[in-house]
């Protein structure tokens, strides 16, 4: 049940002096780093978006009024209150503001008030009156303006007879200049001085005196990017835009939008670009701070660019693949800056946030453009370190296994568990795309590489890639799993991981108990068929005997429909073959989606298997029954060292054409091929045999068989972890 103390309606007052309701929502007092203070939030109880984020100013008058409003005046005559629904709620956030301001809770008013008539007689008077005499803008007086500015910032009254002064005499060009002033002549002093002053004319928080002199802003980034300027000079000016954007924090909403638009007109983007890519690691850092305002502020502004960007410019330079190559060259031990930047990329290419209008989807547009030029800078780094080529290089020495290693170096491991992160956050929001570029890649095969990392962290990375696939449940992901024997990695590395009961072993178990549970029956056939007579000795949970368990039901169903159906129904004339089936998934590639638009990614020539996998689990069974009297069915035969040896269904070939670096097999020995498309030169007999009949490969047989084939010859490596 929600805090009711907590809950609070918010009004602002408008320009007929009427008081508009804003919404209802729960109000909290917490420190805000953006406004470098305590601030009240309130968050609206139905989305939970923010209805108000005001810093606690310790020199602003709040009044509380009639036991529970709270009321108060911000810049330009910006009046708020909550209504609170209890006056504990009252009570407790009126509290929180006196201990801000120094004050005893008792009070009702927490600073002395302009009284009614001197505020109307200051809001009669013309805006041309000189309210507040300011000294003459020169270098001799900048100490005098400062010590002015700084004493009026404790009288609202005065706040605004200075900010007119200021508006009217046009002060701040004149201190511009006086800046470049100080700047030629190198004096310091007078550099202090203009910080006070300016930063006190920040905190009048008066929107007409941040109207941009756009000559000068313009000239200040073309100083921001020129090769000619000193490392120094550039890392002030950065520094100068990143502490104007988190000043811009302060400001009420929409002038915080005028500050930013401002910003992008005169070409902050473009700028970014060119200073995230420079050697200064203090430079890259203050950008990056102002790429992430910027993308806070408006994600969509941000795509727009780099879409208009994409039809000048290499992909190389792309602002979005910048960004992406200073996530992965990031040099801080614990990728501090790549973490940031992540998180960034993950704010662009979320479609929660993109818009869509009557003539444009901004949805299909970007993802279009991003995995058209950016998803292969992102991939760039985990395909290069799952690649044979690496593998081979990484093969154990002197040992009689062939175990694939992935990276061990601990900076490489975190960087890709961060790119496995976004990853997995495409599979789970970008549906068709992330499908496409899947399964053209063999994208899943090469992730589950990483499943032997000596990092259990970058383990579990790979395997919540595949959970998160396998949870969505799509017959394409499905077939493209039982096909390329995908599960082999995971099964070897819960066998590897033995009788320890850590977080491994609890997530492998919580993948195969959600396929047992949700009844997934094309990946439950291909589990037991292939890998249950390595996994029926696991017995401190039901899952593997489960999956058995529903195979068999399953298997009992389809013979018995079977049975009831004509003969001539059952018949090879009426059954689709596997050319038909392989027609079909085609089909798919070529088709558009409605939700998320065309293909973005040309398929890749594909090999063909002799044999798919059917369409279904009935198709499936109606096969196997038509072939039993002629394909005899392998046991699994223990070796002399101790193990198994198992046959597959699946073809010898992986998804695609393709067969795995880590295609190492506790069920069929086969010599590791490439990843990139050719298919896999041996097998063992079995499967030669069979796949030289065109018949789909024997089922694994159960101990209620009559016969037993011979035992095969040993394969030329053996897997001992495998031993009962």
């Amino acid at each position: 049940m929600s805090d009711t103390r907590r809950r609070v309606k918010v009004y602002t007052l408008n320009e007929d002096r009427q008081w508009d309701d804003r919404g209802t929502g729960h109000v909290s007092s917490t420190y805000v780093e953006e406004l470098k203070g305590m601030s009240l939030l309130v968050r609206a109880e139905s989305d939970g978006s923010l209805l108000l984020e005001s810093k606690i100013n310790p020199n602003t008058a709040y009044q509380k009024q009639q036991d529970t409003l709270i009321v108060w005046s911000e810049a330009e005559n910006y009046d708020l209150a909550l209504s609170f629904q209890e006056k504990a709620g009252c009570d407790e956030i009126w509290e929180k503001i006196c201990q801000v301001q120094g004050k005893d809770p008792s009070v009702e008013v927490t600073q002395d008030l302009i009284d009614e008539s001197e505020e109307e007689r200051f809001e009669e008077m013309p805006e041309t009156s000189h309210l507040i005499d300011l000294p003459t803008c020169e270098l001799s007086k900048l100490e005098e303006i400062a010590d002015l500015v700084t004493s009026v910032l404790s009288s609202p009254i005065r706040r605004e007879k200075l900010a007119l002064a200021l508006e009217n005499e046009g002060y701040i060009k004149k201190l511009l200049q006086l800046f470049q002033a100080c700047e030629d002549l190198e004096n310091s002093e007078g550099l202090h001085h203009l910080y006070e002053i300016i930063r006190g004319i920040l905190f009048l928080n008066k929107a007409t005196l941040f109207e941009e002199d756009e000559k000068f802003l313009s000239e200040v980034f073309a100083q921001l990017t020129d090769e000619a300027t000193d490392d120094d000079k550039r890392r002030e000016l950065v520094n100068f835009f990143k502490e104007f954007c988190a000043f811009s924090q302060t400001l009420q909403p929409q002038n915080r939008d005028a500050f930013f638009k401002t910003l992008a007109k005169l070409g902050i983007l473009p700028a970014l670009e060119i200073v995230m890519g420079m050697d200064d690691l203090q430079v890259r850092s203050a950008a990056t701070d102002i790429f992430s305002y910027l993308v806070e502020f408006s994600p969509s502004m941000v795509r727009e660019f780099v879409m208009q960007e994409a039809q000048q410019s290499d992909d190389d330079i792309l602002l979005i693949n910048v960004v992406i190559e200073q996530m992965i060259c990031d040099t801080d031990p614990e990728l501090g800056g790549a973490v940031q930047l992540m998180g960034l990329l993950r704010t662009l290419i979320d479609p929660e946030n993109m818009l869509a209008t009557t003539n444009k989807t901004e949805k299909s547009e970007f993802l279009n453009f991003f995995y058209n030029h950016c998803m292969h800078v992102l991939t760039a780094p985990l395909l290069t370190n799952t690649s044979e080529d690496k593998c081979e290089k990484d093969h154990l020495l002197g040992s009689n296994k062939t175990s694939t290693i992935c990276p061990d170096n601990y900076q490489t491991a975190q960087l890709l568990a961060l790119i496995l992160e976004l990853l997995t956050f495409c599979v789970e929001h970008h549906t068709y795309h992330i499908k496409n570029y899947i399964m053209n890649k063999d994208l899943l095969r090469r992730v589950l590489v990483l499943m032997n990392s000596k990092h259990t962290f970058l383990a579990l990375c790979a395997l919540r890639f595949m959970r998160r696939i396998i949870g969505l449940k799509d017959e394409f992901y499905n077939r493209y799993i039982t096909k390329g024997n995908l599960f082999e990695p995971v099964i070897n590395a819960l066998l590897d991981n033995g009788t320890r009961y850590n977080l491994l072993n609890s997530a492998v178990i919580e993948l195969f108990e959600f396929i047992r549970v949700e009844d997934i029956k094309s990946l439950t056939a291909h589990i037991v068929e292939n890998f249950y007579k390595a996994l029926e000795s696991i017995e401190y949970v039901q899952t593997f005997k489960g999956l058995k368990t529903k195979y068999e039901q399953e298997k009992d169903r389809q013979n018995q429909k079977l049975n009831s159906v004509p003969s001539i129904l059952r018949s090879n004339r009426f059954r689709r073959d596997a050319k038909a089936l392989e027609d079909d998934e085609e089909m798919w590639f070529n088709e558009d989606d409605d939700e998320e638009g065309k293909a973005v990614v040309t398929p890749i020539e594909k090999s063909k298997t002799e044999d798919d996998f059917p369409d279904s689990y009935e198709k499936f069974m109606e096969t196997k029954k038509a072939k039993e009297s002629e394909d005899k069915e392998n046991l699994p035969k223990r070796t002399s060292s101790g193990g198994f040896k198992f046959t597959f269904s699946h073809p010898p070939s992986a998804a695609n054409g393709t067969n795995s670096t880590n295609s190492k097999s506790v069920v069929a020995q086969t010599t590791p091929a490439s990843s990139n498309g050719s298919s896999s030169k041996t097998a063992n007999l079995a499967a030669s045999v069979t796949a030289t009949k065109g018949s789909l490969v024997g089922l694994v047989d159960y101990p209620d068989d009559e016969e037993e084939d011979e035992e095969e010859e040993s394969s030329p490596r053996k897997r001992p972890r495998l031993g009962s």
